[in-house]
């Protein structure tokens, strides 16, 4: 759920998520950032295809249940939060960067999301192909969108 969102496919306001069994529950009280799919082999394998997520202020995150929530430190610069009991995958999170990105399946519908590209096409699996007009970047672009410049820590 959300409170409005933009013709950029970014949502302003509140937005809510969860994890398959509900273990895990979140609140965002800030605005996202448009879905980004990622190709990469670690979104890929941690997904079993390829990974949609947005980004927030990673301190207008507010985990309400997170008992089962787990990290796993997937390389030196990022590590992946899922919840511990039913798998779903939750987050992204580069402690160093402003924001954190949130799978954009796992938000409580309607979104107002729109994806707007796609990132690390030169690593896309090879059963499909990227038909839908969006931009594509073989790695990661320099300019991917970031809510503001001030980090925080999440726990």
């Amino acid at each position: 759920m959300h409170d409005t969102d933009t013709p950029g496919g970014e949502v302003t306001g509140h937005s809510t998520g969860r994890c398959l069994c509900g273990a895990v529950r979140y609140h965002v009280s800030g605005p996202l950032r448009p879905v980004i799919y990622c190709h990469c082999d670690m979104c890929r394998r941690t997904t079993g295809h390829f990974g949609a997520f947005t980004a927030g202020d990673r301190d207008s995150l507010h985990l309400e249940k997170a008992d089962a929530l787990k990290w796993y430190q997937s390389s030196p610069r990022a590590r992946r939060g899922f919840c511990g009991v039913c798998g779903s995958i939750l987050f992204w999170d580069a402690p160093a960067t402003p924001s954190i990105s949130i799978a954009a399946g796992s938000l409580s519908k309607p979104t107002g999301l729109r994806a707007s590209e796609h990132i690390f096409t030169e690593s896309a699996g090879d059963y499909y192909h990227i038909l839908d007009g969006l931009a594509r970047h073989p790695r990661w672009p320099a300019a991917i969108p970031v809510v503001r410049k001030n980090p925080g820590r999440l726990a």
